[in-house]
């Protein structure tokens, strides 16, 4: 080759990697898929078809008591596997194949079906775990277990809508402009040292955490390890897949806020840690140490979906690109303002998430409990770290 056919720098586009984007309404009315699939589709060129995919919250109202799982099927067989072991651990009220629409851009998807269920009474209180434990052990059988069964999604009135593709691709082969959400999240994405298979496009799930990723995990062995102590399995061939598990440890089953589990996984530096005033970094010296393998290191913008709303997260260096704009009670965030301002061109208080510092943002209802909670418990301050850990500060490290 001679080194005038040798494209020089800049001549090469290197994008950002992957795409991500969300779309609340905070009164929880629920808007179809529509504005969504626009915003992630104009992202495109930050995506290379190996992985798309959409979450979407509150779109099963008349089930929204039972959990649903969205289950890929390499085969008949294991389709068979799954619904007999389904059969012996929940009752199940509804199932069918989740419709679908032939497009010419999506080759060989696997079997998906949606069942919608409540844990077996008697199997429930024999296990003798809460219905959210109980149905993480399960959903780690199915995807550890048996062979060519995938679950994409397992929480209530909730679900995941994801495959190898353009994301555009895949909401039309979703058809997700028939459903109807108050939250939606989506992903374009571009992966780099993962492969691409239907399991491992995003968002990743776990219950109702929802997660959408743009980045690389450069700790994820430090992270993986800390969470498998837990039980946890990481099988997904992917480092997203842990910030869902960590979150899920740290909120549901350490009991702290998303905030703070944001704030665990994006934790001040060192550096910073010894500039504070002394109570402040005795506390923040005590988190760093209690979760010493939780801190996510690499550059990285995630988009977090659960039952309360959205949170929104950069690495402290803020090596990824993630902007927020707000109209009436709809937020709307995106990797780049253009997918924003193509679905609301009016859209106001556009700015950037800062790096570190989590957004968030709740329906009024959930956001309204907390703060009679809040009130009750006369605990309201601007940042009520200490009030939201159970350990107290220790002596600081030595420097």
């Amino acid at each position: 080759m001679t080194r005038r056919n040798i494209p020089r720098e800049g001549e090469v586009r290197i994008p950002s990697g992957c795409a991500i984007a969300g779309i609340m309404d905070r009164s929880g009315a629920r808007h179809d898929g529509g504005d969504i699939l626009r915003s992630i589709a104009l992202m495109h060129d930050r995506s290379n078809g190996l992985g798309g995919g959409f979450a979407a919250y509150g779109i099963y109202p008349d089930y929204a008591d039972l959990y649903a799982f969205h289950i890929m099927y390499e085969s008949r067989e294991a389709r068979a596997a799954t619904e007999a072991y389904l059969e012996h651990f929940y009752l199940c009220e509804k199932q069918e194949r989740i419709p679908t629409e032939e497009h010419p851009a999506i080759k060989n998807p696997p079997d998906i079906w949606r069942y919608f269920m409540a844990p077996h009474p008697m199997r429930l209180a024999a296990s003798g775990l809460d219905e959210a434990e109980y149905t993480m052990q399960h959903v780690f059988h199915i995807n550890g277990k048996i062979e060519g069964a995938f679950v994409a999604s397992s929480g209530k009135d909730m679900g995941v809508f994801k495959g190898v593709g353009y994301p555009e691709d895949i909401g039309e082969f979703y058809r997700i402009g028939d459903y109807e959400a108050w939250a939606w999240t989506a992903h374009g994405r571009f992966p780099t040292n993962t492969p691409g298979w239907w399991g491992g496009a995003h968002p990743f799930t776990l219950l109702n955490w929802s997660i959408v990723h743009n980045g690389e995990i450069s700790s994820y062995d430090a992270n993986r390890r800390y969470v498998e102590q837990f039980g946890y399995d990481c099988e997904l061939q992917t480092d997203t897949e842990v910030i869902t598990y960590l979150f899920d440890l740290l909120a549901r089953r350490h009991g702290l806020s998303q905030e703070m589990a944001a704030h665990i996984m994006a934790a001040p530096s060192w550096r910073e840690i010894d500039a504070m005033e002394p109570d402040r970094a005795a506390f923040e010296t005590a988190l760093r140490t209690v979760y010493a393998s939780a801190l996510v290191n690499g550059p990285f913008s995630v988009i977090l979906g659960s039952e309360e709303g959205l949170l929104a997260l950069n690495d402290r260096l803020k090596l990824r690109a993630l902007m927020v704009a707000e109209k009436g009670p709809v937020v709307y965030l995106a990797s780049e303002q253009a997918a924003i301002q193509v679905v609301c061109p009016d859209a106001e208080n556009v700015r950037s998430i800062e790096g570190g510092v989590p957004f968030v943002v709740q329906r009024y209802d959930v956001a309204a409990a907390k703060a009679g909670e809040a009130a009750e418990n006369r605990a309201v301050r601007d940042w009520p770290l200490e009030h939201e850990v159970g350990v107290l500060p220790r002596k600081r490290r030595e420097a």
